[in-house]
């Protein structure tokens, strides 16, 4: 059964006035007859104020004053004998206003005597036994305050937890923990947080498995076209021996070349996505594989007609990361290969090295014509091309496969507008510090 959390917050708000309420009360009531008892205790009270009407009786009324005070003293109460049907001005203003009050508790004791006398007492000190009015109004806003605020809190608290422990799920399912879930405790609720926890894990498993589906539909796929490619290969080069159209057969061959690239690449993501952070590692420069990477690409860059320009601050020389050599220069490569692609001739890719509160960073910036804004968030998706800004002869899987290498050694990589508007391609290592 489905307890619909509307409910919960309606009851538990509404119980947590009610219980302020009783414990208020109590509470008042508890300090009330505390202060009155604190004079009503007193023994003998009634049988002093009997001996004081009959000495009042006997004629000697300075007697009675005289006799009242001596027992106030001993009692250290303010004591007062009045005639019921005579208001004697000789009660203070504020013990007069007491009595007219209709908060009983804080009245004055008054004692009836008989049917003409009655006796009036109070402490002779402001102090234990004797509360102002002000003092219950405050223990009550008090207490409601404190019991609000604790049904507030617990409230809140049970609310907003599993939302923050999905919100929690979610950030680490993004960066690639696809076996995490929403944990049972919260999905078994029977209200709409339980509704949602079941739905969202739900959710994730069928994303999850039709994202596995697929990356092994690519894997297979690429597989299978490895062979084929190879045995179109061997047939186009033998058709080239025997005298077939040249030309003909060399677009045959860069066509061939080109798909067995896309599949060696597809295979390539395959692989570093099922690795993740299981890679080898050892500590290396990264100056050495950039300048691996340039020397690399030179005749590729001169043919193109751009110039690539490496800027490395002197502290980054030295510096070491932690890492698979093969796989960061494939990274690498795949960015600088991109820059190039989209750098027009006569332009320049600009490479900057650094390295700032333990990150290495690299930053690789090309002229091109830049990519919108609302395209950089999708850059590093698998197939993904910006090609209303940006042609080029891919397939939109180097900044993929690149973003899956520097994750796999706890990198970070993100792209931006260049200011010359152009794109920038940052990519931040952490630094090695070995013994």
């Amino acid at each position: 059964m489905i307890f619909p959390l509307f409910w919960r917050i309606f009851f538990s708000i509404w119980l947590a006035m009610a219980l302020t309420v009783v414990v208020s009360n109590i509470a008042t009531r508890v300090l009330l007859d505390r202060e009155r008892q604190a004079i009503e205790r007193q023994a003998g009270l009634l049988d002093l104020a009997r001996e004081a009407v009959k000495i009042r009786e006997s004629g000697e009324r300075g007697s009675v004053w005289r006799f009242l005070k001596s027992e106030g003293e001993r009692l250290d109460l303010h004591l007062i004998l009045l005639e019921k049907d005579k208001n004697d001005g000789r009660l203070p203003p504020h013990i007069r206003e007491r009595m007219d009050s209709r908060w009983y508790p804080q009245k004055p004791a008054v004692l009836d005597i008989n049917e003409d006398y009655r006796l009036v007492a109070w402490p002779r000190a402001v102090g234990e036994g004797w509360l102002d009015p002000r003092f219950f109004r405050v223990i009550e806003l008090g207490l409601a305050f404190v019991m609000i605020s604790l049904a507030c809190w617990w409230i809140a608290r049970r609310v907003s937890r599993p939302l923050r422990h999905m919100e929690t799920t979610a950030q680490a399912i993004s960066r690639g923990g696809n076996s995490l879930r929403v944990s049972d405790r919260i999905a078994r609720r029977r209200d709409e947080v339980g509704q949602l926890a079941t739905a969202f894990n739900a959710m994730t498993e069928q994303l999850c498995s039709l994202l596995e589906r697929q990356k092994h539909l690519l894997r297979d796929i690429s597989h299978d076209l490895r062979t084929p490619l190879a045995r179109q290969r061997i047939a186009i080069e033998l058709a080239s021996e025997a005298g077939a159209d040249e030309e003909l057969m060399a677009s045959i061959l860069r066509q061939n070349e080109r798909l067995d690239t896309m599949t060696g690449q597809i295979l390539t993501l395959y692989r570093v996505t099922e690795a993740g952070g299981d890679i080898e590692r050892e500590p290396l420069k990264p100056v050495k594989v950039i300048n691996r990477v340039l020397q690399d690409a030179a005749d590729y860059a001169e043919h193109q007609g751009v110039d690539c320009k490496l800027v490395a601050s002197p502290e980054s020389a030295g510096t070491s990361v932690l890492g698979d050599e093969g796989l960061l220069q494939r990274a690498i490569d795949n960015i600088l290969q991109n820059a190039l692609d989209h750098t027009p001739p006569g332009k320049a890719v600009k490479l900057a090295l650094s390295v700032s509160d333990g990150w290495l960073s690299l930053a690789v910036e090309d002229d091109g014509p830049g990519v919108p804004e609302e395209a950089l968030s999708h850059l590093f998706e698998p197939f993904f091309r910006a090609d209303k800004s940006r042609g080029g002869t891919g397939w939109g899987l180097g900044l993929a496969i690149a973003r899956d290498i520097v994750s796999a050694h706890d990198g970070r990589i993100d792209a931006t507008i260049a200011e010359a508007g152009g794109l920038r391609v940052t990519v931040r290592l952490p630094v090695f510090i070995g013994g």
